[in-house]
Parts: structure tokens; C-alpha cells; sequence
């Protein structure tokens, strides 16, 4: 399967996830408005999420899938079958303590996340993180069984899985709310009953794909086979790599805490307008970084553990052009059209228009980082094939400070938009030193006509950026005549005539797009 094929496929399934996934928060948008109760449902979303961004996608992930890519190039499949069996006796039984020490410790994560909560607001989110703190259990499983799919070449199921959660968060916000409310039950909490659901639902999924490759895991119940997956080589070589590995993803998400904190302590709604802006400028990140992340990694391992060192710079060369050619309309798009995006998607009963107006200035924020945000998914793998993870987290860890005081001498003057803001700046400067040290050490050597291709975008972008510009001004978004269905029309019809208006002008401007194709 090709590089573009397979791309396509994940990308073609999280476009299908983020589509839920805005469907699921403007269901929220127009139920729970932005509150102190959505405020603290969002902070207990937060806390499972951060542990599975730092154990499960993050640490572990980028631990497990380059030994057990090595192992199936090198070893051949028994032996890789013995080493998913040792892995996941392990991380099943490390999720059983994570998740009875999560439900205890509730209130002091709580505190940590989100001490500025009004005092209703913070019990409710005790309440939910108790509730949904063993969702991580399952997704921690859940990236185990997605490291294997991937590295066998099946991307589809684990593309897929992500549509579970919002189905049956969805389904939680249309017929258990209404319900909740009237027994007497604050219907947010009916959100943290989709979230557990969709977490068993997204486990479930796993397990016939997994059947069908032989590729079960086999979980070693006795203190003799904790004991024999804790000494086998292949786990301790994961665990290695999974340390340096936990501290750079523990930058990312540390670095969330403390933003998620400060909006705690800003206007009442702060960290409700930064989640919507999350889930819009996740859209382009998943669909292009996360679906470009995933198929290279295994690729990138194969041609690392092969020597096969041109092949491992084409790739990387591959999924950069991509990048720029995909994230940088996507960048134009978020810091030219925020406003009507937003009014689109979640102006709606409880959304007022202030509401709007603060979420499209937090969008606006991570426009300025999109295409660096995007970057880090496809060079971060360009160093964790190599197994050398020490290298990024050196990176992240400087990230993290200048993030940080960016924050303090933003913040007074742009608010909650500070925040988005303050982390864009950070990614491209993550990106650029994550370039950088490929480009010293030889791992990567630009194929030529880069200039070229770099004007052809540039060129092609300032001519959507006009359109959109205007596409913004020419109608009042807020307040359609025709209403919300006149409203989605609108936008859709804008955004068609500006990927139609993209297209064309990198056309016409002779950029081959048969390049991507030949990869």
C-alpha cells in the first residue's frame, strides 16, 4: 500500500471523527453553553486525557511502535507475538493501579488542573473524573492494540476507533441529558457517562482485528508471568525508550495543565471558548499530523532498522511537502475565517455571540502555529525510529519555558487567546529546531526544488487568504436572515470555492502534484 493510500485512509476515517467530534461539541455548544458546569466537565475530560496523550499515544506509543517494527523486520512474527504478549500483561496490569489510584486522588487533580473553579463547579468535576478516570485504562489498551494494527499495515480500525467516543458521547448529550435533568441530576454528568461507553466501545473494536491477525494479546494473569514480561528484552528495551520518551510528552501536556489553570483563574467560560477552539484546530492537525504520524513511523523504523538511509530521508521529505502543502490553506483558513467557522458550529440557544467572538479569538491563536503544530507529527517520528527520544525532549523541555513566558507578558493584554497564542509560537519553534538537528545529523537531506514548491504555496495562499478575507467580511454570520440552515449553506459554499480556488491556483502555477502520488 502506498504512503498516499495509506494516509488517505487514516485521514479519510479522522475526517469522519473530527465530523462527529464538531457535531458532539455543538450538540454541547447548544445544550451546555459555555459555564462553570461545562467548564468543569471540561477539566475532568482533561485529566484522563492527559494521562492517555502522556502514557498511552504518547510515551508508550512512540516507545512500543519502533521495537516492535524492529522485531517483526528482524525476528520474523513469533517472536513478535511473544513480545505483544509480554507488553500487554504488563501495561494491563500498570493500568489497574493507575486507574484505582486516579479515582482516589480525584480532588488534588482537580485542584491541580483547575484550583480557579467556582466551588460547585470544581465538586462537579471531582465527581466526573472519578467517573471517567478508568476511560485511560482502555484507551491505554487501545493505543496497544493500534501500535500492532499499524505496523501490519491496517490502518482502518484504529483510524475508525476515535468515531466510537462520539457517537456515544452524542448519544449521552440527545437522550441521557434530557433524562438526567429529569431525575433531579445535572445533565452534563450525562457527558462523562458517554465518555466511559465510548471508551469500552473503542477497546471493543480492537479485538475481532486483532483475532483475525493472530495478533491477540495473551495476558499473563500470575505474579510468574508479571514477573517474565517485566525481564523480557523486548519490554525493557520499551521501558527504556519510554522514559525520556514520558518526560518530552510530559512537556505537551504539562504545558496544558498550566494554560488550562490559568483560564481556570480568567473570565467565567475561559476554558469552555479554549476547548471549542481545541476541537476546531484539531480538524487540520489529526487529519494531516496524526494520520501522517502514523503511517510514516513504522516505515521510517523499517527503513532505520534496514540501514536503509535514503529511503528514511525521501520519507521525511515525503511527509514535509505534504505538510506544507495541506497545513498552510488550513493556517489561513483558521486566522481569516475564525468567526464564521465558529458561528457556524456552535451558535446555537446556550452559545451566545460573545461566546463566538472569544472562541475565534483562541482559534485565531493556533492559526499562527498550525502549520508548525502539524510539522512536529511527521519530524518527531524522524528521531523515535531512531530510537532516540532524548533529543525531543531536550527540545520540549526549552519549548515549555519560552512557552511559558510568553504566556506571562501575553496573557494580561490578550486574555484566553494569550493561550492558544503563546503555544502556536512554541510549535513553530519546536518544528524548526526538530528540522534543524535532522538536517545536522544527516538523517535528512532536502530533495531538490524546495524554493519552487515553497512559492507555489506562498502564492497560491495569498490568493485564498483574499477571498476568505472578504468571504468574512460580505455576510453577517452572526445574525443570518435565513437562519442556521442559510448559515451552514454559506459556509460550506465558501469553503468549497476556496479548496476549489487552492487547488486551482497551485495548478495553474505548474506545482506537480503526481510528486506526492509516486511515494
Amino acid at each position: 500500500m502506498s504512503l498516499l493510500k495509506s494516509a488517505s485512509t487514516v485521514s479519510a476515517w479522522t475526517l469522519a471523527s473530527r465530523v462527529t467530534g464538531l457535531l458532539r461539541e455543538t450538540l454541547m455548544a447548544a445544550l451546555f453553553g459555555a459555564s462553570a458546569l461545562t467548564d468543569a466537565f471540561n477539566v475532568a475530560f482533561r485529566i484522563p486525557n492527559l494521562f492517555r496523550r502522556m502514557f498511552a499515544e504518547g510515551a508508550f506509543s512512540q516507545a512500543f511502535v519502533p521495537v516492535l517494527a524492529a522485531s517483526k523486520a528482524q525476528n520474523g512474527d513469533a517472536a513478535t507475538k511473544v513480545l505483544i504478549d509480554q507488553v500487554a500483561t504488563l501495561l494491563a496490569w500498570a493500568m489497574v493501579l493507575v486507574c484505582v489510584a486516579g479515582v482516589l486522588l480525584a480532588p488534588w487533580m482537580v485542584w491541580a488542573m483547575a484550583s480557579g473553579l467556582p466551588p460547585a463547579g470544581f465538586d462537579a468535576a471531582v465527581w466526573m473524573t472519578r467517573f471517567m478516570f478508568p476511560y485511560i485504562g482502555c484507551m491505554s489498551l487501545v493505543a496497544l492494540s493500534s501500535g500492532i494494527l499499524n505496523t501490519y499495515k491496517r490502518f482502518a480500525i484504529p483510524a475508525a476507533t476515535p468515531v466510537l467516543l462520539n457517537v456515544s458521547t452524542i448519544a449521552a448529550a440527545w437522550w441521557l441529558s434530557p433524562w438526567f435533568g429529569a431525575q433531579g441530576i445535572e445533565p452534563i454528568f450525562a457527558m462523562a457517562v458517554g465518555v466511559m461507553a465510548g471508551g469500552l466501545l473503542q477497546l471493543g473494536l480492537q479485538i475481532p482485528a486483532l483475532a483475525a491477525l493472530g495478533l491477540l494479546p495473551r495476558l499473563g494473569l500470575g505474579w510468574s508471568a508479571l514477573r517474565a514480561a517485566w525481564k523480557d528484552p523486548g519490554m525493557r528495551t520499551i521501558l527504556r525508550l519510554m522514559g525520556p520518551a514520558l518526560l518530552g510528552v510530559s512537556v505537551a501536556q504539562i504545558s496544558l495543565l498550566i494554560n488550562t489553570q490559568i483560564a481556570s483563574h480568567l473570565a467565567v467560560g475561559s476554558v469552555s471558548w479554549l476547548s471549542y477552539a481545541d476541537r476546531l484546530m484539531e480538524f487540520p492537525t489529526a487529519m494531516l499530523g496524526v494520520a501522517l504520524g502514523v503511517v510514516l513511523m513504522p516505515r521510517l523504523a523499517s527503513a532505520r532498522a534496514t540501514a536503509n538511509a535514503d529511503d528514511y530521508s525521501a520519507l521525511l521529505d515525503w511527509g514535509l511537502r505534504i505538510v506544507v502543502l495541506l497545513a498552510t490553506p488550513c493556517a489561513v483558513a483558521l486566522l481569516l475565517f475564525a468567526q464564521p467557522l465558529v458561528a457556524v458550529l456552535f451558535h446555537y440557544r446556550a452559545f451566545t455571540a460573545f461566546d463566538v467572538q472569544q472562541t475565534a479569538l483562541a482559534l485565531t491563536g493556533w492559526g499562527v502555529g498550525l502549520v508548525g503544530l502539524v510539522a512536529i507529527k511527521v519530524l518527531a517520528p524522524g528521531y523515535y525510529a531512531s530510537q532516540d527520544v532524548k533529543t525531543p525532549v531536550r527540545i520540549a523541555v526549552l519549548v515549555l519555558v519560552i512557552t511559558q513566558v510568553l504566556n506571562w507578558a501575553l496573557v494580561p493584554y490578550f486574555r484566553h487567546a494569550a493561550l492558544s497564542l503563546s503555544i502556536s509560537l512554541g510549535a513553530l519553534l519546536n518544528a524548526l529546531w526538530l528540522l534543524r538537528g535532522l538536517r545536522v545529523r544527516g538523517s535528512y537531506q532536502p530533495k531538490p526544488g524546495w524554493g519552487r514548491f515553497a512559492l507555489q504555496v506562498l502564492l497560491a495562499c495569498v490568493a485564498l487568504g483574499a477571498y476568505l478575507a472578504w468571504a468574512a467580511q460580505a455576510f453577517t454570520w452572526l445574525d443570518m436572515p435565513g437562519g442556521p440552515l442559510q448559515r451552514v449553506l454559506w459556509v460550506a459554499l465558501v469553503l468549497a470555492g476556496a479548496a476549489l480556488l487552492y487547488l486551482g491556483s497551485i495548478l495553474a502555477l505548474g506545482l506537480n502534484l503526481r510528486q506526492f502520488l509516486r511515494r
